[in-house]
């Protein structure tokens, strides 16, 4: 089945889903983008119409200015009264220069120059728009990819519903191949299923009655009856959804930063076309200036490099969460890392198994790879490769518990088997078993203290040279390792990684204490994973988090990783400074160019009609440029 299909097997109307759930913001956008796009169609129809009647026909004058009529009333006239509005409101924006440059033509008779600037403004927001949607495609194909139906299982009944209509505690059925549609926990059903679009990379995992189950998830050979844990528009999928609607609705410091240019620019404008008129007494030369000053490149051109930004970004697996840190975050000199799944695999290696009096190691890991093939916790991986790579025959489960703080219960081979922390496994025997210096985890068989497994967790193999590059390449001055583990395991990381200075043992509130001190100095960068690294990562100037496994870290975050790779940190990097960079000479590229039309016109050289077409030129040159970001023709890391 494709993953575009619905639950019930036929396929999802494109972009319903979508349609549904984008919020009334975006469709006012897009009913704006339509009423734009007919205004700039109208425009240069009109416009060649009234060519047409004037030079090839030579109808009479009314015949050729009446289409030119057409478009002032119909365009200009609610432009120029939105525009009066805000002027009534205090709010001079850099395209009140448009909106005098349409009654100014009106008032000279230039209704030629003024339809043109019409469909520059109108024309300039449909592209806009046009490029914001080309670039939106990501979340688009998200949104397709939802089923629109789900099996509700009601008394052995199974009977579609909508999407909206699941309540938590409801019985779904999945059936092979489809994508799951809600959080939720198995009930019937053994199989497997690939959670690589929530992960980053091909994951694949063994469900059993207890286990859970991310919605967005594709299913395996089997079917699985679930219990919705949540309701869709607050699982997983859904969540990632949301966060790329919120950061397509936010106007980042860098479109700020036009509106600080256009502050100036406006009034420099006018006094350009005030002088001009008054040193010649010419009123077309005030008319010419002003028609060639229009600001669209500083009005289209950032907005179109910040949105192609985050649809690259998305392409490559980063979640933008606020677009103003494409601003900052190559900005940032001093680099701070936790380190459990930041610079280490967050996979960890099972060094040694310590049983206690009556338990054989082979038994012991036999029950507890039984029970871990279930589990997604970053232990699991090391227990399982252990039973691999000794050869130990695994069994099924007959039903698994894991909730949140407890550890991971489960029934293997008739024995009852917990896996959980020190300070959770009751019973008599714990002094035998000394603590490690390390990672550990101790089991449990028939509420017996059976075994400490310890482990040891390796770092990345391009952490040492991703350190090593930051200093040459991005102008980063100081690299911090900020971690709550031990301090041995912190040094041992920090000596293979390259890095200096490390705080090791470090509780929450202590980890946003150095990283407030370090920002109040310089810009600085946060990297983690962990639910203790949320504060620290909103005390930072650019707080960066590495998968979306956990709800708080993810929220607190201003970018999300979803492949928990270090160059994926650089490929964001290198993002945020091309953004900078082609948005920047979008905007001052377009305005420079503006200013010499405007010399140009103040002296006589460029008369209205001339400055307004070369205006247009100057818009689409500015708005392809921007459009560049989205469309990376070189590496974007360099490690």
């Amino acid at each position: 089945m494709s993953e575009t299909q619905s639950a019930s097997g036929t396929e999802a109307p494109q972009g319903k889903a979508f349609e549904s759930q984008r919020p009334e913001a975006r469709k006012g956008e897009t009913r704006r983008a339509v009423h734009e796009s007919f205004i700039a169609i109208l425009a240069i129809t009109c416009i060649l119409l009234h060519l047409a009647l004037r030079y090839f026909v030579g109808a009479p004058r009314i015949a050729w200015l009446a289409p030119l009529y057409i478009t002032l009333i119909v365009g200009g006239t609610p432009l120029v009264f939105s525009l009066a509005r805000k002027v009534l409101a205090r709010e001079f924006g850099s395209d009140l220069l448009a909106g005098i440059s349409i009654v100014t033509s009106i008032f000279l008779g230039e209704y030629l120059v003024g339809c043109i600037v019409v469909l520059m403004l109108s024309g300039g927001t449909a592209l806009e728009q046009f490029a914001s949607r080309r670039a939106s495609s990501v979340l688009d194909a998200l949104a397709r990819r939802m089923p629109q139906t789900a099996h509700r299982k009601f008394e052995e009944e199974v009977s579609d519903v909508r999407i909206d209509e699941i309540t938590i505690g409801d019985c779904l059925v999945v059936f092979p191949h489809e994508i799951c549609p809600v959080d939720g926990v198995v009930l019937e059903g053994h199989g497997r299923m690939n959670e690589a679009y929530l992960t980053g990379e091909p994951f694949e995992i063994a469900k059993t009655p207890g286990s859970e189950v991310l919605s967005g998830s594709v299913n395996g050979e089997a079917a699985l009856t679930i219990r919705a844990e949540k309701l869709p528009v607050n699982s997983r999928y859904a969540r990632i959804m949301q966060v790329m609607k919120e950061t397509e609705q936010q106007r980042p410091q860098l479109r700020r930063l036009g509106d600080r240019l256009g502050a100036w620019y406006t009034p420099l404008a006018l006094l350009v076309a005030i002088g001009a008129w008054v040193a010649t007494g010419e009123r077309h030369r005030f008319l010419a200036v002003l028609v060639v000053a229009t600001p669209c490149p500083l009005l289209i051109a950032i907005p179109v490099a910040v949105i192609g930004a985050i649809s690259l970004s998305a392409r490559r697996g980063i979640i933008i969460r606020n677009p103003a840190i494409l601003e900052q975050i190559d900005l940032c000199h001093t680099l701070i890392f936790d380190k459990t799944g930041t610079l280490t695999y967050g996979k960890p290696s099972l060094e040694e198994i310590r049983c206690a009096p009556g338990f054989q190691r082979d038994e012991v890991l036999r029950l507890a790879a039984s029970l871990e093939r279930y589990s997604k916790h970053p232990l699991s991986g090391a227990i399982l490769a252990a039973a691999e790579r000794d050869k130990v025959a695994l069994e099924p489960a007959a039903e698994i518990s894991e909730r949140p703080g407890e550890g991971l219960r489960g029934i293997i081979g008739g024995h009852r088997v917990w896996i959980t922390g020190r300070q959770k496994l009751p019973g008599q025997g714990i002094e035998l078993l000394p603590t490690t210096s390390g990672l550990e985890c101790l089991v449990s068989i028939d509420d017996k203290l059976a075994a400490v497994f310890r482990f040891r967790d390796a770092p990345r193999k391009d952490t040492r040279l991703f350190v090593d590059h930051l200093k040459p390449r991005h102008a980063v001055t100081r690299v911090m390792l900020v971690s709550g583990d031990r301090d041995e395991e912190v040094r041992y990381l920090a000596a293979l990684a390259g890095i200096g200075e490390i705080r090791s043992s470090q509780s929450p509130e202590e980890k946003v204490a150095i990283v407030r001190a370090e920002a109040s100095r310089q810009k600085t960068l946060f990297v983690g994973d962990g639910i203790n690294d949320a504060p620290a990562m909103q005390a930072a100037t650019v707080g960066v988090a590495f998968g979306l496994s956990n709800d708080v870290t993810s929220e607190a975050a201003d970018a999300v990783i979803l492949e928990t790779s270090l160059g994926k940190i650089d490929e964001l990097i290198h993002i945020g400074r091309r953004m900078r960079r082609i948005a920047l000479e979008s905007a001052v590229g377009g305005m420079a160019l503006s200013v010499i039309g405007m010399a140009a016109a103040a002296l006589g050289f460029l008369p209205p009609i001339a400055g307004a077409v070369g205006q247009e030129m100057i818009d689409l040159l500015a708005v392809m440029n921007a459009v560049r970001v989205a469309l990376p023709f070189k590496a974007l890391r360099d490690f």
